[in-house]
């Protein structure tokens, strides 16, 4: 039977549940009634007392699992949806994030982000803030695209003793199917993966933008252009070395991201390959992200907001010109 990418999620929280006393589920609706996208669905039977229902207040969320894992848990908190944890960020970004440097004592925990767009969920239920939390030390920033990296990137980041902040994308929840769930990952979690191996063009990028960007490399693979596609897995820490080497192999990129272009994650790939890669290059390094204003609710305007398997075919058609 297939697994999909939220069944996948579930999985994992039932794995370290049943393996690791430590850990604990908190956050809103997620008890009985299993969380806004069922991403807990009957966890809370299967372990009493361990899948908690928080108050609507992300910052004491933030704050109750901070001072758990000081006392030894290692907490998941379920943020409804990824915009919300703006309001707990003082408490992930100065707290969290600066525990270890400040103190010695490790802040293992994992907050869960459901993220990205959907038709008609609009400015503040649509956001990517992968790139936000990136900027800050200490904390590691995991997005996951496919069914086996929910799995196994997530275990991965229970397991972790830093915090880790888990970006995994609504629209890909029950979309995206995989046969079966490896019983063990090819890749350690820092590590990119070459999802479409290509000589033409890389693209990078992470999250749901990969399937759009696999699509626009099959649609150029009927032309006659093998394009690279590189799947971050994680943003940070960046591994800047897979990017590099498909770069000195293709001399062409584009990065990818459904999040706004200003300091986003294509903006870091493209300065650290120019930085770091420009002897390589045969092109201008492009980027391509979503339009630079607040999510619509329409799902047409929607759908013409973020980038799609199109555009990208569209922007890498240039770039294969230059």
């Amino acid at each position: 039977m297939a697994v999909t990418y939220l069944e996948a999620i579930r999985s994992a929280q039932a794995k370290a549940l049943a393996e690791d006393e430590r850990v604990f589920i908190y956050g809103q609706d997620i008890g009985v009634f299993g969380g806004a996208f069922k991403a807990t669905k009957g966890l809370a039977v299967a372990h009493p007392g361990r899948v908690l229902d928080s108050p609507i207040s992300e910052d004491a969320a933030i704050g109750l699992a901070i001072g758990a894992s000081i006392e030894g848990m290692r907490p998941i908190i379920e943020m409804q949806f990824a915009d919300f944890s703006s309001v707990a960020f003082s408490q992930i970004v100065n707290q969290a994030g600066t525990q270890f440097y400040r103190t010695g004592v490790r802040c293992p925990i994992v907050v869960r982000l459901p993220s990205g767009g959907t038709p008609g969920g609009g400015p503040f239920h649509s956001q990517n803030m992968e790139a936000i939390y990136a900027h800050y030390p200490g904390l590691v920033v995991m997005t996951p695209a496919t069914v086996e990296d929910a799995y196994h990137l997530l275990l991965e980041a229970i397991a972790l003793d830093d915090p880790v902040i888990f970006c995994e994308h609504k629209h890909l929840y029950n979309h995206l199917k995989a046969e079966r769930l490896p019983e063990k990952s090819d890749l350690p979690p820092n590590k990119a993966r070459i999802a479409r191996a290509g000589r033409d063009a890389t693209v990078v990028t992470h999250g749901a933008m990969l399937h759009e960007a696999l699509t626009a490399a099959g649609d150029l693979a009927r032309e006659g252009w093998q394009i690279e596609v590189i799947d971050l897995r994680v943003v940070k820490p960046l591994d800047s070395e897979t990017v590099l080497e498909s770069v000195a192999r293709t001399g062409r990129v584009l990065a990818v991201g459904e999040n706004t272009p200003w300091g986003g994650v294509t903006s870091e790939v493209i300065a650290r390959i120019a930085d770091a890669g420009f002897q390589s290059l045969d092109a201008p390094p492009r980027r391509l992200n979503c339009k630079d204003t607040p999510v619509p609710y329409h799902p047409n305007l929607w759908a013409a907001h973020r980038p799609n398997a199109a555009e990208i075919t569209r922007e890498l058609r240039d770039l294969l010109k230059f």
